[in-house]
């Protein structure tokens, strides 16, 4: 066929299989080509294994040659971000201080169903250092650069899994989110991302940042994610904490419009300071919604910033994983990392205990939200990506990532769960987008208004030009004013 291979869905592709009008190999072979062109420049992978790739794709082709696949996403390519166990590959956790000579024999409980599924895994994308901020480079794997413009951040933590999935290096990306980092890639790079309510994924082992810490999809389409939720969302035996699914995540139920939804519209949850431009993008972007039959209020939360129950968490979180580490090997690791964890080794029981409360009492004022609203709506960041090489914006007056993030953490207090769907560009040509927010367990309601606005308007891509971008990597590539290849909006 004459489309471009990289750019189908992962729906489209099952279809084609079934059909026998394309193959898992050649869909394979059309995407590694596409990351050895692309990826020296982006770098968006940590492992990237071609050949186990190519052999999935080849036991996947006979499968469906004999009319029996695995399951729904047989001979899909898929990436995982470097935070999940996937066995044969090392999960280095973007820090020197992991043995990648260990053995690794496990995988987490999403991998372990999407290669029951019959998933085609293309190896582990890059994260900051244990997935501390929400930009992505670290002292083992560098930067991560963003598909709309090399010279600026793809957002992070799962900011490999953003801009490979811009890129269209497969269809469906495995990413986590702790406090934004799913939604801060997929709102930078454009694409769209899903932080399902916490524990429909199973997880093992638990991260760090044990109910703050959610696993779900980045892709280019609502109903990739679906279809890679209705995989990842089965049960494993591993996780005591996961909660019964119960989400219908079929076409008919994505396709069931929002007529008479009820929407609450917060421009700043009442804190948030936001860009001239990225209001405006938002703002007009409620008319698809409306358009689609939604009844939208704006209202005024009068929400307090939420970071001071946010931080001792996200302190603990940071302190437990450094505390395996003897002394040598926690000197290897970031000092920001470090000066970020050193509150969580002497937090008491008592004041961990005062702040959880605290989330209990945040988690109430959504939940009343929600008895009044289907959804809430914000835009997913107040501003668009940096420039590369830095935690902030340079020149903001900010010192941390959530000063620049402060829609993304309040719903990990909360476990809710959040869509972020692209909605615009800012005049610079750099993507916005809007946050979905769900109550807890409303996650089909969430991608259905997700889907809704998608058909309405599709989301697009960056259309990369591989002789540019081949060329600014032969430069200096690790300077962060490399010229970056041109680019230009892709349906």
């Amino acid at each position: 066929m004459s489309e471009d291979l990289t750019a189908l869905s992962a729906t489209a592709l099952v279809a084609h299989y079934a059909s026998r009008s394309l193959s898992p190999v050649d869909v394979t072979r059309a995407v590694v080509a596409r990351v050895e062109a692309l990826d020296r420049l982006f770098n968006t992978f940590v492992v990237f294994d071609a050949d186990r790739a190519l052999d999935a794709a080849r036991a996947s082709e006979a499968r469906w040659s004999a009319s029996r696949p695995a399951g729904p996403l047989d001979g899909v390519p898929v990436s995982v971000k470097d935070l999940i166990l996937a066995r044969d590959w090392p999960t280095l956790r973007g820090s020197l201080t992991t043995d990648p000579t260990a053995p690794w024999t496990d995988d987490g409980p999403p991998v372990a169903r999407l290669r029951d599924s019959g998933a085609v895994l293309l190896g582990k994308t890059t994260t900051s250092e244990f997935g501390w901020k929400g930009v992505t480079d670290s002292a083992l794997t560098g930067v991560t650069r963003n598909p709309w413009d090399a010279r600026l951040t793809p957002g992070g933590s799962s900011g490999g899994a953003g801009a490979a999935c811009a890129l269209r290096f497969g269809p469906l990306h495995l990413a986590t989110d702790g406090g934004g980092s799913i939604r801060i890639p997929a709102a930078f790079c454009g694409v769209f991302g899903f932080k399902p309510t916490w524990g429909l994924v199973p997880v093992h082992p638990h991260s760090p940042a044990g109910t703050l810490w959610h696993q779900g999809p980045i892709t280019r389409h609502v109903a990739d994610a679906a279809a890679m939720l209705d995989v990842i969302a089965r049960p494993d035996p591993r996780d005591w904490a996961q909660i019964p699914c119960g989400v219908d995540f079929s076409a008919a139920s994505l396709d069931a419009g929002i007529a008479g939804l009820r929407i609450a519209w917060s421009p700043d949850l009442g804190y948030a300071r936001v860009e001239p431009d990225v209001l405006a993008a938002t703002t007009a972007a409620l008319d698809v919604l409306r358009d689609a039959g939604a009844c939208i209020e704006t209202v005024s939360l009068g929400l307090d910033d939420p970071i001071d129950v946010m931080q001792p968490l996200w302190s603990v979180a940071l302190a437990t994983a450094l505390a395996p580490l003897d002394p040598a090997r926690r000197n290897r690791v970031e000092p920001a990392l470090q000066a970020l964890a050193a509150p969580g080794f002497t937090l008491s029981a008592l004041e961990l205990r005062a702040v959880e409360k605290a989330r209990e009492r945040f988690g109430q004022r959504m939940q009343a939200l929600h008895a009044q609203f289907d959804l809430l709506v914000t835009p997913q960041m107040p501003i668009t990506a940096f420039e590369v090489g830095h935690e902030v914006p340079p020149g903001s007056g900010r010192t941390r990532w959530w000063e620049w993030s402060p829609f993304t953490y309040p719903f990990n207090l909360t476990q809710q769960p959040t869509a972020t769907v692209p909605c615009g560009f800012d005049r610079r040509g750099l993507p916005v987008a809007l946050q979905l927010v769900g109550a807890k367990f409303d996650d089909a309601r969430v991608l259905r208004a997700a889907r809704a606005f998608e058909q309405r308007r599709p989301f697009a891509v960056p259309d990369v030009d591989v002789g540019a971008a081949s060329a600014a990597a032969a430069g200096s590539v690790a300077a962060t004013r490399t010229p970056n290849p041109p680019v230009a909006a892709r349906a």
